[in-house]
């Protein structure tokens, strides 16, 4: 069942430690089928050397595991609520790559002091609040990290489009895309953008964040109705 939505996760988790963003059994990546409100994801505790295809689980968005002889990865709430919060996601990744994880554990958003940042994110990419011993404790503990990098985008913050990706506060990063692969793709730049800053803070510990001008022109140039980075696509396609 769903063999294409599947392997599209498989090759999406594949990658992560392949980038170096995840190392043993850290990590994980989902791809949704939103037509049918069903996703595939990595199995709990399985080594990626020894991840197949057909080792991939099935959950609706009800929660249920709708095919998978093997328990679905610890995260699978998380997932499941960015999910169901963010309708234009088709695929979710969770690493704890070193340089954003140090972010995130120190509570602290990252800066945005150049053009590699500006050329996926408009600001600081965020973070969330600490969670509560109750949301810690209550029995539900991984949908209420999702409720968390919900609540930084509610009404009349953050638009989750723009910034596909977010910092559990002493957890790790979380990103998204309209797909699993767009997913991966920005988990890359989180932990690259986020090795940048902290070299900067480095060689500057007093550095400014990016010039305003400079921070539009790179953004925009790559995203919204006026981007014209890449090629256009062919007609007929």
């Amino acid at each position: 069942m769903l063999t294409e939505l599947k392997r599209e996760a498989y090759e999406a988790n594949l990658a992560l430690p392949r980038h170096g963003l995840s190392h043993l059994t850290f990590g994980n990546a989902s791809a949704l089928d939103r037509a049918r409100g069903i996703f595939a994801i990595k199995p709990s505790g399985v080594d990626y050397a020894r991840l197949r295809p057909r080792d991939l689980v099935l959950v609706d968005l009800e929660g249920e595991i709708v095919e998978g002889a093997l328990r679905p990865s610890s995260d699978a709430p998380t997932h499941r609520r960015l999910l169901r919060a963010f309708p234009h996601v088709g695929g979710v990744v969770h690493t704890h790559s070193c340089h954003a994880t140090a972010f995130a554990q120190a509570g602290r958003a990252i800066p945005l002091f150049g053009t590699t940042h500006a050329d996926y994110f408009p600001g600081p990419i965020p973070v969330t609040r600490k969670m509560t011993a109750a949301e810690i404790t209550g029995g539900a503990y991984e949908w209420e990290t999702g409720n968390v990098l919900v609540e930084r985008f509610g009404p009349g913050g953050l638009d989750p489009a723009d910034f596909p990706a977010a910092l559990v506060n002493r957890h790790a990063p979380f990103t998204w895309g309209r797909t699993v692969a767009q997913a991966v793709e920005v988990a890359v730049a989180v932990e690259y953008i986020a090795q940048l800053a902290v070299l900067s803070l480095q060689l500057a510990p007093g550095l400014k964040t990016l010039e305003p001008a400079l921070l539009a022109k790179h953004f925009k140039r790559k995203h919204g109705p006026g981007a014209y980075y890449g090629q256009a696509p062919r007609p007929g396609r």
